[in-house]
């Protein structure tokens, strides 16, 4: 189906929203009415620089209060319409948006808004306008969709019709399957938007929260369902009011928003893109430092290894296990400090899954590849880490069970001691999002990487609260904490807050102390944890006091336990070593703040 955007829903001038809407491939754009009346430019080079750009004006919006008042004022909004109907024609838009009123001049009359609608209608008709008519969450008299289409169908006017804004409707619970008994033409147009639960008032959730399908938790797949079913074949449209977006760069946002979209036309049964492809595990993690000596005698103490070398990069390989961080020294000058930039996941379908990268709009990143070179291919995430889609060597599954080309070739085996394996894999990657683009990691980490979002969580930091939400494919193998970063107050140039590399022991105290007597620095834990600790939990005799000695931090749910300790940061990443046991699925995040504090000390 054709795509559109509500110009609200991006930043800058109207100008600049067009561009953004055109280079992220929208079909067609609302016209808010604030960005018309603040823009340079007339009507007529306003839809001159739309179909430049290949874009067509689905909509102008909005026209407020305009039914069941006095006769007196209605008469006034009619003089309101024929205005505005003039300009759309300068404009080129065919279809207006009708909010129900507001007004406190409104009077609770379904036979009146109709009759006044009716008239509306035949002046718009004379100016080959259509109008379609929107029930306001907050609508003093109307504010569900099954009001408005009564009040449409008693109208009775070719020229009038519903529009369906997903928010007004869901955001109120409304069966969307009413829908499907309103004909298809007569769905003029379908407004679309996400929003996250919330106990706030309807009108300050609207103008502040909404969000792009996917990110909330509003069942948007199957309103747009139920009005394809019932016949309509218009666009779909974005209308998103959002602080954020507000604020953030318009051409990232329109990428994100046609995401949305994609991803919402697949879940619906109308597009078939390419199937995801879920990951499988971990290939490696890359950290990129100017001088491995930063970082080189923390991994060295965890237990790793350097096993070997790049054939034509500055990259080396270290192992344990099954976990393999690559130190890269091909930094520049913009990374001295050492910097976690690169995840490569392994992948049962690497051309596939870069292929569905690019129809959700995370184009491969251009790579420089020697002709010996594994062909990875790699796709940046909002944060700006790069995820390689990987396979590692290892047995095909045949009888034969020849060995299977992978990225781990293209390196030399470099002499080395394997010292004593507490390590075994990579348990998880947490990654810091910019504040302002966390919703859109989480659709790209779900829609792109075809990981599952799960709840969103609030923790709590000495200078406010974090917001982090966690993906991961269904067994657990790749799991990925994704927070929130810095404020938009903090200096990027500081590098916002560090990332982490979660691995995996099944012995955390032995772990713990090997990698003590190597000389790791970890994380100091206050001695006011483990006297709480001690109050939630009971210990077997020596336990707690083991984890005191040792900086362990420990949580338990209904299925397991969780033990976990930090190192300390180094540039702009640290380690975490954590012990599931039983079923335990979650991160420990009441042990946060504990941690978050602890680091606010040392760097203090």
């Amino acid at each position: 189906m054709r795509t559109s955007i509500a110009t609200v829903s991006l930043s800058g001038t109207l100008t600049e929203k067009l561009t953004a809407a055109a280079r992220a491939g929208f079909d067609g754009v609302e016209i808010f009415e604030n960005d018309l009346i603040g823009s340079p430019l007339s009507p007529e080079e306003i839809r001159e620089r739309a179909a430049d750009l290949g874009l067509t004006i689905d909509l102008f919006q909005p026209m407020r209060d305009i039914e069941a008042v006095p006769a007196d004022e209605f008469a006034r909004n009619l003089r309101r319409a024929e205005h505005k109907f003039r300009l759309m024609r300068r404009l080129g838009a065919d279809t207006v948006l009708v909010c129900s009123s507001v007004s406190p001049n409104a009077v609770d009359d379904d036979a009146l808004a109709a009759e006044q609608l009716r008239r509306l209608a035949d002046l718009a008709q004379e100016s080959g306008i259509r109008v379609a008519y929107e029930a306001l969450a907050w609508g003093r008299h109307v504010s569900t969709y099954e009001h408005a289409w009564r009040i449409v169908e008693a109208a009775d006017h070719p020229a009038l019709g519903v529009c369906l804004d997903s928010f007004h409707i869901l955001a109120r619970g409304s069966d969307v399957a009413g829908i499907e008994a309103i004909p298809g033409e007569k769905i003029f147009f379908l407004q679309l938007a996400d929003a996250p639960q919330m106990s706030l008032d309807v009108l300050q959730w609207s103008r502040h929260h909404r969000c792009f399908p996917g990110q909330g938790d509003l069942d948007v797949t199957g309103l747009v369902r139920a009005a394809v079913r019932a016949g309509y074949d218009g666009p779909l449209s974005l209308e998103v009011f959002n602080d954020v977006f507000r604020q953030a760069d318009a051409g990232r946002t329109a990428v994100d928003a046609l995401r949305s979209l994609t991803l919402l036309q697949e879940s619906a049964g109308l597009t078939v893109p390419p199937e995801p492809v879920v990951p499988t595990g971990f290939a490696f993690v890359e950290i990129a430092t100017a001088d491995t000596a930063r970082i080189a005698p923390l991994l060295t103490a965890l237990g790793f290894s350097r096993t070997a070398r790049h054939s034509g990069k500055p990259v080396d390989l270290w192992e344990q296990g099954e976990a393999r961080i690559l130190l890269n020294t091909d930094t520049g000058s913009h990374r001295p400090e050492p910097s976690l930039t690169a995840v490569g996941l392994e992948s049962p379908d690497p051309a596939g899954a870069s292929a569905r990268a690019e129809s959700l709009l995370a184009p491969v990143l251009p790579r420089r590849r020697a002709p010996g070179d594994a062909p990875l291919d790699a796709v940046a995430a909002p944060d700006g880490t790069e995820f390689f889609f990987c396979v590692t060597d290892r047995p095909d599954d045949t009888e034969e069970g020849t060995a299977r080309a992978g990225w781990t070739g293209d390196f030399a085996p470099a002499p080395h001691t394997p010292g004593p394996v507490g390590i075994t894999r990579v348990d998880h990657v947490a990654l810091t999002q910019p504040w302002h683009h966390f919703d859109e990691a989480t659709l790209f980490h779900r829609g792109v990487l075809g990981l599952q979002p799960h709840a969103s969580v609030d923790l709590a930091d000495p200078y406010g609260l974090l917001r982090s939400r966690a993906v991961s494919n269904e067994d657990g193998t790749v799991r990925i904490a994704l927070g929130v970063g810095a404020s938009p107050t903090e200096d990027p140039a500081r590098g916002g807050r560090p990332q982490h590399v979660a691995l995996a022991t099944d012995d955390l105290v032995t772990t713990v102390r090997r990698a003590l007597a190597a000389g790791a620095r970890m994380l100091p834990v206050p001695a006011n944890y483990y006297d709480d600790l001690a109050a939630r939990h009971e210990f077997a005799p020596g336990e707690l006091e083991t984890y005191r000695e040792l900086g362990i931090l420990y949580d338990r749910d209904g299925k397991g336990e969780f033990r976990h300790c930090y190192t300390v940061t180094t540039g702009r990443v640290f380690f975490e070593l954590v012990e599931r046991d039983g079923g335990y699925d979650g991160y420990g995040a009441t042990n946060a703040p504990v941690r978050l504090a602890a680091q606010h000390a040392l760097a203090d």
